[in-house]
């Protein structure tokens, strides 16, 4: 390889990493977002300008003509030409099962790339030198596996063409702790006698492990297990880059496993949960079913009734979840916001950590709408003040707005932190029907005393009811 070649891409992979390093920065705010997507855009065109000059340079030192060159680019504009069609035609509400097949891809090619690293059989000088490449090779097939038939599974539940209900097969715990333990005496045993029985083994083994740990996790938890593939899919990208040597892959991995491992840590916090059940697949069984209750008969509000509940009130919080995104009500959502305001109402938003099915789903959604960031709440910013609002809009939401996390112990969310909108002096629940929520639990806000449901097409009833808001004289 030219000397300078690889020193041009050396440089422009580190401009490249710093330039993702400050994407991840921008994008942790709202104001700096679109910077941040500017920075990773930015810096993932040099990385290709950068690779594509070094296979040029590659094809001339090895005197294999332009076929490298050549696949390389009808690699690139294939999935260019795939990626913006998906990004054209995806809903929002379809972004959080895009992105688990997205992290699947990455696994997948952590797969292959250990596949190549053993069947190419690279020569390398020192004893020591091969059994780190035979490691690398063997703990990048199974972290890539478990990420792609993990991601899949997520794929599967979050698009509904699999139950959400969590797998509970006998010994789950043992099956998992059975298959890291495999994982690990065949490493040693690989480093030791490579041969291919052994990486078709833990190739079968991570493939499995992978479906295991995901589908053993309940559909209300998905947007948790989403941020952990999310920081697997990391973790893989970094071994194909020791496999590679390309130390832009190792950098961007690690960001990418690091950020999103601690994504899930604080939103397991946030959960009450144990982020140690998370990654071993436990997560969302752990409370035992509670029995089925009778909470009562709910009551009924029609549009008309909410608008005068909404101009006699002097502070409003609207608590949204999926079911907004899926009837893609948050631009009358937004409109409703600004009308309110207008009349001197108090407007604010109260987002749960896992509203939604991804993490940040409901704050990109009224982003999108323009509703001012500035009246956007988190949890912990607005639960102790929901005691002091006096009318409540529970718009698509179920699971992180219900009570029995709080107070029933055997509910299947018991521990769960959630938005305390029965604190209001009246609350209104935007559903379709009665039907439980993701996680499967009938929620009792539905019927309390001060709780009304508004039943239908969210879309429709917020824009009904800012036609009948009463006129202001």
């Amino acid at each position: 390889m030219n000397l300078d070649a690889s020193s041009v891409a050396f440089a422009a992979y580190l401009v490249a990493a710093l330039l993702f390093i400050l994407s991840l920065a921008g994008l942790s705010k709202h104001e700096t977002a679109r910077n941040g997507v500017a920075y990773g855009i930015a810096g993932m065109a040099i990385a290709l300008v950068a690779t594509l000059w070094l296979a040029i340079d590659v094809a001339d030192v090895a005197d294999t003509g332009a076929l490298p060159v050549v696949l390389l680019l009808v690699a690139v504009l294939i999935g260019a030409a795939i990626g913006l069609w998906r990004a054209r035609v995806v809903e929002m509400t379809g972004m959080p099962e895009l992105i688990a097949l997205l992290h699947s891809f990455v696994g997948l090619a952590a797969v292959l790339v250990g596949w190549n690293g053993y069947l190419s059989h690279p020569e390398l000088g020192l004893e020591s030198l091969k059994d780190i490449h035979n490691a690398e090779v063997f703990i990048g097939v199974f972290i890539g596996g478990v990420t792609f038939t993990g991601s899949i599974v997520a794929n599967l539940k979050l698009s509904a063409r699999m139950k959400s209900a969590p797998l509970m097969l006998p010994g789950k715990n043992a099956i998992n702790l059975g298959a890291l333990g495999a994982f690990v005496v065949l490493t040693i045993w690989f480093v030791a006698t490579p041969n291919l029985a052994l990486l078709i083994a833990v190739t079968v083994v991570s493939l499995a492990l992978g479906w295991h740990l995901v589908a053993s996790i309940g559909g209300g938890d998905m947007p948790v297990v989403v941020s952990m593939l999310n920081s697997y899919s990391g973790w893989a990208a970094a071994a194909s880059g020791f496999l590679l040597s390309n130390n832009l892959l190792i950098v961007t991995g690690a960001l990418v496993g690091s950020s999103g491992a601690y994504l899930s840590f604080i939103m397991c916090q946030a959960m009450n949960r144990s982020f140690i059940s998370v990654i071993a697949g436990g997560f969302g069984i752990e409370a035992p079913a509670g029995e089925a209750k009778e909470y009562g008969e709910h009551r009924e509000i029609q549009a008309a009734e909410t608008a005068e509940l909404l101009a006699g009130a002097s502070s409003v919080v609207i608590t949204p979840g999926y079911g907004m995104a899926v009837a893609q009500a948050q631009y009358p959502v937004a409109a409703l916001t600004a009308a309110l305001r207008e009349r001197g109402v108090d407007v604010r938003f109260a987002i749960h950590p896992v509203a939604g099915r991804l993490p940040g789903h409901m704050n990109v959604l009224l982003a999108e709408a323009k509703v001012p960031y500035d009246i956007v709440l988190e949890m912990d910013e607005i639960n102790d003040e929901l005691g002091d609002v006096d009318v409540v809009l529970v718009i698509g939401a179920n699971d992180t707005v219900n009570p029995a996390a709080l107070e029933e112990p055997g509910s299947p969310i018991a521990g769960m932190p959630v938005l305390e909108v029965w604190k209001a002096r009246d609350v209104v629940v935007f559903k379709r029907s009665m039907a439980v929520g993701y996680a499967g639990v009938q929620n009792p806000l539905f019927f309390r005393d001060n709780t009304q449901m508004l039943f239908g097409d969210a879309k429709e009833r917020v824009n009904d009811i800012i036609a009948a808001l009463p006129v202001r004289v």
